[in-house]
């Protein structure tokens, strides 16, 4: 998963759980906000009545001893005001449920008693609960749609500000790591970012890469040179011992050991060629200008190959479901590409065994297959068999050379085929290439 990724469900799941909590603390937080706020409206009220007392007198309210008492048209609120006779001082705000007319209404209540004139009297300023109950429902929509809206805000910000700070991080693995072939023999354009670790991200990969490019070059360049200079001195041998055979007073024994020496130097040449095949085909110096169909390719391949069939008793098999014509591609490499798996997969047969070549259309890929009935190739082998540097256990058996597989790689990578290996010991191989659609006519 990528790092924008867990960060925008790390974001959203945070968010997610706040909101989670909220709800069920909002009934709680809006009951509370909202008795404050009746509390608040209870006192204001109080005082109100308590500047009237002061400024008019208690008989602006009381006379002859009657109480006051005034409620509103749908006894949603009431004042009243009395005489006390409780010796305990009140000043108290709770809920009490008191009877108006023939209803019983739970009212918010304050109660507070005051002395005017030497005479004790209760003030009592309430609020009905339903109409207190009233706004609860409303607030907590609000409070609800307030807090998704900011909530969706934030998760928008942090997608964006996210997006931004990470940016130089994927321009770093695209053109670094992804973008481009590795290694990338070339220029390389700087990442600029303010985030100090990216910063110091870039120039560690920077310099590991030079590191590594001055390596390949280095190998490159040597593989090439030592290709080219090991030619001269085996064709030399050659020829020499070529013109000894002409002599007449050569031994037998002496042409034997001649012999030997040409079968040396012939494989030595082959590994010489390899060597600098691949290197030719790693350093760019062949074109891709050719244009051919798959069945002709693979008829090529067979008329080359169809002796050493017979030689082994190896049943051949070529089904082409589906013919398609391969543009800007190297005829030349292709042809070694298919036929050093043909040729591996007589070379690791068995007797009287069958080797069978597909090429069909799978999904939107174009797909050739080379199935063998083969000794197969250990799973512990399997990432290595593209190897250059490592010989693997059949190699060594076969007498081979162990550079058919690094080439059928470095020309698969030149025309940009993708391989897939399926093998299972003891019963055979198969190499799946999957050709690019930009190869394809």
């Amino acid at each position: 998963m990528k790092l924008r990724t867990k960060l925008t469900w790390f974001n959203t799941i945070s968010k997610l759980v706040i909101v989670t909590l909220f709800v069920l603390l909002l009934p709680e937080l809006i009951k509370n906000i909202n008795q404050n706020y009746t509390d608040n409206r209870l006192r204001k009220q109080k005082d109100k009545v308590l500047q009237t007392v002061k400024a008019l007198g208690i008989k602006n309210y009381i006379q002859d001893g009657q109480g006051y008492a005034a409620y509103t048209p749908i006894k949603d609120a009431y004042v009243s005001l009395d005489e006390d006779s409780l010796v305990e001082n009140l000043d108290t705000i709770q809920n009490e449920q008191r009877k108006v007319e023939t209803d019983t209404i739970e009212y918010r209540i304050l109660s507070h008693n005051f002395y005017v004139d030497k005479k004790k009297y209760l003030l009592e300023v309430g609020i009905s609960l339903d109409s207190v109950n009233e706004t609860t429902g409303p607030l907590q929509n609000i409070a609800f749609e307030i807090l998704v809206g900011m909530i969706i805000l934030t998760i928008i910000a942090d997608q964006l500000y996210s997006n931004y700070v990470l940016a130089p991080l994927r321009l770093i693995i695209k053109t670094k790591l992804v973008g481009t072939k590795f290694p990338n023999f070339g220029s390389y354009k700087e990442v600029k970012t303010s985030t100090d670790d990216f910063q110091q991200l870039y120039l560690s990969i920077h310099q590991m890469i030079q590191t590594i490019e001055s390596t390949f070059l280095k190998e490159r360049e040597f593989i090439s040179n030592a290709s080219h200079e090991l030619m001269t001195p085996i064709s030399i041998l050659q020829s020499k011992i070529e013109n000894m055979f002409e002599e007449e007073d050569i031994s037998d024994e002496l042409k034997v050991r001649m012999l030997e020496m040409q079968r040396i130097l012939n494989r030595l040449k082959s590994i010489t060629k390899t060597l600098l095949l691949i290197s030719q085909i790693e350093n760019d110096q062949f074109l891709k200008e050719d244009k051919i169909t798959i069945s002709e390719l693979l008829q090529e391949v067979h008329d080359e190959i169809s002796i050493r069939l017979q030689d082994k008793n190896i049943h051949y098999e070529c089904v082409v479901t589906d013919d398609w014509c391969l543009i800007n591609v190297n005829k030349f490499l292709l042809f070694n590409l298919i036929f050093n798996l043909v040729n591996n997969a007589i070379k690791y047969n068995r007797e009287d065994g069958s080797i069978k070549i597909q090429a069909l259309k799978e999904n939107d890929d174009y797909v050739v297959k080379v199935i063998d009935t083969g000794v197969g190739i250990a799973p512990e082998d399997l990432p290595f068999i593209f190897n250059r540097f490592k010989k693997l256990k059949q190699s060594l058996q076969q007498d081979s050379f162990g550079l058919g597989l690094p080439i059928v790689k470095s020309i698969a990578e030149f025309h940009h085929i993708k391989i897939e290996v399926e093998s299972e010991k003891n019963v055979g191989s198969t190499f799946k290439l999957i050709f690019s659609t930009g190869s394809i006519g």
